[in-house]
């Protein structure tokens, strides 16, 4: 299990569920699911383009994405932000449609594009998908404090100077780069389960940052660990177990927390 191609499985899923849990925290304190969602499927495009032109597809992907994104950051500021983030998702993959349709391998390539090929990544893959998660989390440790204060006090934000219109551009970079690196491990569909279900799950059990933070990253690292261990236990696709667990860790979460705040209710009660 953790030799011969699985050594790969296991080091470029421990750094994608890092970016995951780090930037994927801010999208969940921010609110910026949709745009999250919508970043991977420009991504998909990206590398269904480069497929077609013989590209690199992680050019194509990063391309793609920090168009996605700075599309949405447009359009965002000129009409409502869902609106403008579901128009750049239909064009987007209206031309992933377009240039899959237009090679011959279109099916495997649908699959890995949306689903991921964790088991097939190359040692050669390694060194960039580290470089962009290094740039990933070096750029939210930067911007960590006023992310922070325009998330939950977007007023007192501006008051202080922090311009939410720059600081917006550049979180969606930063999804964009996220989503580069990850795509081509987990898949477009399913790098929205792992930034979303271990930070929703992080932030609903602790109300402090950085233990939140550090909380979203053990949880992304549980979620796909055990991706890959029962994917290489069943032969089941290692997507379906990313799903699954991710969904399962935010259910446990939120249930938890319920079972608690109940438990202090009684007590409360009873005194």
């Amino acid at each position: 299990m953790f030799s011969g191609f699985m050594a790969n499985a296991w080091v470029s899923g421990t750094i994608v569920a890092i970016v995951a849990g780090v930037v994927g925290f801010f999208v969940v304190l921010r609110g910026a699911a949709f745009q999250a969602h919508a970043i991977p499927n420009g991504a998909f495009a990206g590398a269904a383009f480069a497929t077609l032109v013989g590209f690199d597809t992680l050019v194509g992907l990063a391309g793609f994405s920090i168009v996605a994104a700075l599309g949405i950051a447009w359009l965002g500021r000129r009409a409502r932000a869902d609106v403008a983030t579901a128009l750049v998702l239909v064009l987007l993959l209206a031309l992933g449609g377009l240039f899959l349709s237009r090679t011959t391998e279109y099916g495997p390539q649908v699959f890995s594009l949306l689903f991921g090929e964790i088991l097939g990544v190359s040692t050669s893959e390694l060194l960039p998908v580290a470089l962009l998660a290094l740039a990933c989390v070096a750029v939210v440790g930067s911007l960590f404090r006023p992310l922070m204060l325009s998330s939950v006090l977007g007023e007192v934000a501006e008051a202080k100077g922090v311009r939410s219109g720059p600081l917006e551009v550049a979180f969606l970079l930063v999804v964009a780069l996220a989503t580069a690196m990850t795509v081509p491990v987990v898949g477009a569909m399913l790098i929205f389960a792992l930034m979303i279900g271990p930070p929703a799950a992080a932030r609903a059990l602790s109300a402090r940052p950085m233990v939140a933070v550090a909380l979203s990253v053990v949880l992304a690292l549980v979620a796909l660990w055990g991706s890959i261990a029962s994917a290489y236990l069943t032969d089941w696709p290692v997507g379906f177990f990313v799903g699954v667990f991710g969904a399962a860790i935010y259910g446990a979460a939120r249930a938890s927390v319920t079972i608690a705040r109940r438990g202090a209710a009684r007590s409360g009660a009873a005194t």
